[in-house]
């Protein structure tokens, strides 16, 4: 089975690096090197539990066991990095926290509503919005920090499942990609379309009076291979498989699923959230292309019914008013923006907690959020390409 604890002594101190599967199966060995560990002389232990390959809920709960037999005989232990998610689920389940008894102001001290009767309207109500300023900042702040995380945690679960590639979970990739791509062709398609008819039909109305339709084309084509193709996909996508991350994600949550799985010894953003990451990553760029030949295809069709122009000079000019990196400009955009909105989704979805109202409030704001990142990306995208001429 090999080395479950690999152990380095110091001057009163002790390094203990987890390493291998800790697994009900393997509890007597467990049990076996733990007890083989000499803590004579020793006052401080340090827990390093990144080089554990699998942890379930007895393997946590034998290491709670240890870490507090040893707090009881006066040795301090702390962790380097983050503590396993399974200790954080045994000592939330085992955590007896009573509301909050409400506290009565101190001697000498006048309750809020009394301090609040010494100030006029004006200043009272100036307050509470820099109360409610200084709260949104702080709130926006924790947020950040936290996505921050989120984004960290799920690229070292892609760069550790870089080593076995089965981790990537191929099968549940290819279903995301399914239910992402392929089953979302159809309002993809019919965006498109009736998009590029709609500039194709105002541009030709305002160009018709300089004799210039021929640069209908010129609008059509570069409007919808740089901007408008991956830009409505995207947005569609994140109204369609944005919402339905987090929606699928915080039942789990709520049903205990994903508690479940870190009993099992199994990471749940591997099983869960990367899968989901890959399989719109793979499919935004799919869908933009097919946006992008739709569009084209309704472009051509009012050009031909419209302006009579004949479909092998539609196709002439598109070759002609297009650069070499218009189509490529527009293609680059789409995994950045599945990545955006495949996050958003599945970040939300994981703070789901307690009742269905927070499932349908996170739903919403994940569905927000994820458009708002996708414009935001593309602003970016523009000002970076404009700066490199592209």
């Amino acid at each position: 089975m090999g080395t479950l604890v690999d152990v380095r002594r110091g001057d009163g101190s002790l390094e203990l690096d987890l390493s291998g599967e800790w697994r009900a199966l393997a509890l007597p060995s467990i049990d076996a090197t733990l007890a083989g560990i000499d803590l004579t002389g020793i006052r401080s232990v340090a827990v390093s539990p990144q080089g554990l390959t699998a942890l379930d809920l007895t393997g946590a709960w034998r290491l709670r066991e240890f870490l507090h037999q040893l707090q009881a005989t006066g040795i301090s232990v702390r962790f380097v990095g983050t503590p396993p998610d399974q200790l954080r689920l045994i000592e939330a389940t085992l955590a007896d926290k009573p509301p909050m008894p409400k506290t009565s102001p101190a001697a000498g001290q006048e309750p809020e509503s009394e301090l609040a009767g010494h100030l006029d309207a004006g200043e009272e109500l100036t307050l509470r919005g820099l109360a409610d300023i200084g709260k949104g900042a702080v709130r926006l702040v924790r947020h950040l920090f936290q996505g921050i995380a989120f984004f960290g945690r799920v690229s070292m679960t892609a760069v550790r499942a870089l080593g076995r590639p089965r981790r990537f979970r191929p099968i549940s990739v290819a279903r995301h990609v399914y239910d992402t791509g392929i089953t979302a062709v159809p309002i993809v398609s019919l965006i498109a379309f009736l998009i590029s008819v709609i500039i194709a039909y105002l541009s030709a109305q305002q160009l018709l009076g300089y004799g210039a339709t021929i640069f209908v084309v010129d609008l059509v084509t570069i409007g919808v291979l740089r901007e408008l193709g991956v830009l409505l996909t995207a947005i569609i996508v994140a109204g369609r498989s944005g919402s339905a991350f987090a929606a699928e994600l915080g039942a789990m949550q709520l049903n205990e699923e994903v508690d479940a799985l870190y009993a099992t010894g199994v990471d749940p953003y591997e099983a869960l959230v990367l899968p989901r990451v890959l399989g719109l990553v793979i499919a935004l760029p799919l869908l933009t292309v097919i946006a992008d030949i739709i569009g084209l295809m309704g472009g051509a069709l009012l050009c031909r019914y419209l302006l009579d122009m004949p479909l092998t000079q539609f196709v002439n000019r598109v070759n002609e008013s297009i650069a070499p990196t218009t189509f490529w400009v527009g293609i680059l955009k789409a995994p950045v923006f599945a990545l955006l909105i495949a996050l958003a989704g599945c970040y939300r979805g994981m703070q789901v907690r307690g009742s269905s109202r927070a499932l349908g409030r996170l739903t919403t704001v994940a569905v927000v959020q994820a458009i708002f990142l996708v414009i935001l990306a593309d602003a970016l995208f523009a000002i970076v390409f404009m700066e490199l001429d592209v």
